[in-house]
C-alpha cells in the first residue's frame, strides 16, 4: 500500500488513526497499542502476506536476544551479541545477496549452479539493520526493558517501516510511553498534514515526472547524445532526492498525526559544498547508523591517519553493498569511499576550494556516481556517461543555438526536450536557494489564515495525485 495511494490515504490512515485514538480516548491503552501493531503488520502485508512470518520471527528473535542482553550481567553477552547480529545479517545476506554470489561464483569457475527463486522480502534492509542497533544498544545497557507488544510497535510502526528512516530503539520508545501522545494534538495534525503533502507534491509531480526521461534515457535509448546524456542524468538525480526525500516528508507527517516524531533524514543535500557535508545531509539516519555501528566499532579515528581513512573507505563499501546486491552499487560505494578519503587529506593538507567551485564538484561528482547507482547493467551506465563526456556520441553536440535548440524538439524522451530542460534548470535553483521541508516545518504556525491555505494545498496536490495517478512504488523500497 502505498503512501500516495487512494486506499492510503481515505481508508487505511483514517481508520488506523480514529481508532487508535479512540481506543486511547477509553484508556484501553494497551489495546490502542495493539491496533497499531495490527494495522503496521496489515500495512506491510499489503504487498505480499508472504513475507509476515519472516518480520514476525525475525522480531521474536531479536527481542529474547536483546531480552538476555538486557538482565544478564555475565559473560557470553559478547557471544550472544554476535550469535544475534550473524542471524541478522545472514538472514538479510541470504535474501539480499544469494544469487548475486552464485552468478559470481558461475562467471568465476564457470560453473552453472542455479540461481534459488527467492524474492527479496520487502524492507528487510531496513528492519534488520534498525534491530541490529537495537541489539547492541542493549548490549550497551542504553535500552530499557518494554514487553514483547511495545518492541513490535517500534520495529513495525508503519510510516517509517518500509523505508525509515531508521530509528533508535531509545528515541521512539518513549515517545510511545508518554501518555500525553495518546491525546489527539491538532497541531501535529495541521503540521503532519502540512509535510505530508509536501512530500506528495515531490513525489507525485516531481520526482514522478524527472522518472520519465531517467527510465527513458537508462532502460530503453540505444544511445544518447551529450545533451540526452546530462538530460538523462540530471533527471535521475533530481527524481532520486525527490522520490525519497518525498517519502521520508511523508514519513515524518504522518508519524505526527500519532504525536510521534520521526528524526530528519534529508536537509537539504544538493546545498552540500563537500562530500562529507553531502554526507551529513543525505540520508542521514542511515550515516548515524553506519557511524555508530560499523565506524567506530572498526576503531574510528583512534587507531592513526590510515586506519582513519581506511575504516571510511570499508563504511562507504558497506554502504554501496547495503544498497543492492550489484557491481555498479559497489563501484558507487567505491567512488563515495575514495572521495571521502581525498577529501580528508585535502583537508589535513590545509587545502580550501572557493565555495562556488567546491559546490559545482560536489555537485557533479554526486550527479556522475548516481549513474553507477541507478544503472541496471554496467553497460546502461557506460552509454550514458559516454554521452555526457567524449567518445563519438559526444560529437553530436550542436554547436548554435538554433540547432542546440533543434535538437531539443526532437528530444526522443516523449518528445519533451526543452520542458525537460527547464525543469532541470528550475528544480537546481530550487534545491540550491529554496527552504527545505524540514525548515518549512518549523516554521509552520496553524492559525485560520494557515489552516485556510493548507486545505485549498490539500486538495490541490490530492487532485494531482490522483489524476496523475501513476502508482509508482517509491525508490527506496528496492532497497
Amino acid at each position: 500500500m502505498l503512501f500516495h495511494s487512494f486506499e492510503f490515504i481515505f481508508i487505511f490512515l483514517p481508520v488506523a488513526f480514529a481508532v487508535y485514538f479512540l481506543l486511547n480516548k477509553i484508556r484501553w491503552i494497551t489495546v490502542a497499542k495493539g491496533w497499531l501493531v495490527i494495522s503496521s503488520l496489515f500495512f506491510y502485508s499489503w504487498w505480499n502476506v508472504s513475507y509476515l512470518p519472516l518480520i514476525i520471527g525475525s522480531m521474536v528473535f531479536n527481542y529474547i536476544i536483546g531480552k538476555i542482553l538486557t538482565k544478564w550481567q555475565f559473560g557470553l553477552r559478547k557471544g550472544i551479541l554476535a550469535l544475534g547480529i550473524a542471524f541478522n545479517v545472514g538472514l538479510l545476506g541470504y535474501y539480499k545477496y544469494s544469487n548475486f554470489f552464485l552468478t559470481n561464483m558461475n562467471a568465476v569457475f564457470t560453473t552453472n549452479v542455479p540461481l534459488l527463486k527467492l524474492a527479496l522480502p520487502l524492507a528487510i534492509s531496513f528492519f534488520t539493520f534498525q534491530q541490529i542497533a537495537y541489539l547492541v544498544d542493549a548490549y550497551r545497557q542504553e535500552t530499557k526493558q518494554y514487553d514483547f507488544l511495545s518492541y513490535a510497535l517500534f520495529v513495525t510502526f508503519f510510516p517509517q517501516l518500509i523505508a525509515g528512516p531508521i530509528v533508535h530503539h531509545k528515541e521512539m520508545m518513549p515517545q510511545f510511553e508518554q501518555l500525553r501522545n495518546k491525546l489527539v494534538n491538532y497541531r501535529n495534525i495541521a503540521t503532519g498534514l502540512f509535510v505530508f503533502c509536501i512530500g506528495l507534491f515531490k513525489k507525485v509531480v516531481i520526482a514522478d515526472t524527472f522518472a520519465i526521461w531517467a527510465t527513458y534515457g537508462f532502460d530503453e535509448a540505444v544511445s544518447l547524445t551529450m545533451l540526452e546524456g546530462w538530460i538523462v542524468s540530471l533527471s535521475y538525480t533530481f527524481q532520486l532526492y525527490f522520490d525519497f526525500s518525498g517519502y521520508a516528508d511523508m514519513a515524518i507527517g504522518i508519524a505526527l498525526l500519532f504525536n510521534i516524531r520521526l528524526p530528519i533524514n534529508f536537509h537539504s543535500p544538493y546545498k552540500a559544498t563537500s562530500i562529507q557535508d553531502f554526507w551529513r545531509r543525505w540520508h542521514m539516519t542511515l550515516g548515524r547508523f553506519l557511524t555508530q555501528y560499523v565506524y567506530i566499532p572498526l576503531g574510528g579515528n583512534r587507531l592513526g591517519k590510515f586506519r582513519t581513512y581506511l575504516n571510511l573507505f570499508f563504511v562507504f563499501l558497506i554502504s554501496g553493498l547495503w544498497h543492492g546486491a550489484g557491481w555498479t552499487f559497489v563501484f558507487w560505494g567505491f567512488l563515495h569511499g575514495m572521495a571521502i578519503v581525498i577529501h580528508r587529506l585535502w583537508k589535513a593538507n590545509g587545502y580550501t576550494l572557493n565555495r562556488y567551485i567546491a559546490w559545482f564538484l560536489t555537485f557533479q561528482f554526486v550527479n556522475i556516481s548516481w549513474v553507477f547507482f541507478r544503472a541496471q547493467e554496467w553497460a546502461d551506465a557506460m552509454k550514458v556517461l559516454k554521452a555526457m563526456f567524449v567518445f563519438p556520441e559526444a560529437l553530436a553536440l550542436p554547436t548554435s543555438a538554433e540547432a542546440i535548440v533543434a535538437s531539443l524538439q526532437v528530444f526522443p524522451m516523449v518528445e519533451y526536450g526543452e520542458f525537460a530542460t527547464l525543469c532541470i534548470a528550475a528544480f537546481l535553483v530550487i534545491v540550491i536557494c529554496a527552504q527545505n521541508s524540514m525548515d518549512a516545518m518549523m516554521n509552520f504556525r496553524p492559525n485560520f489564515t494557515a489552516s485556510s491555505v493548507l486545505m485549498v494545498f490539500v486538495a490541490g496536490v490530492l487532485l494531482v495525485s490522483f489524476l496523475v495517478n501513476t502508482n509508482s512504488e517509491f525508490l527506496y523500497f528496492n532497497f
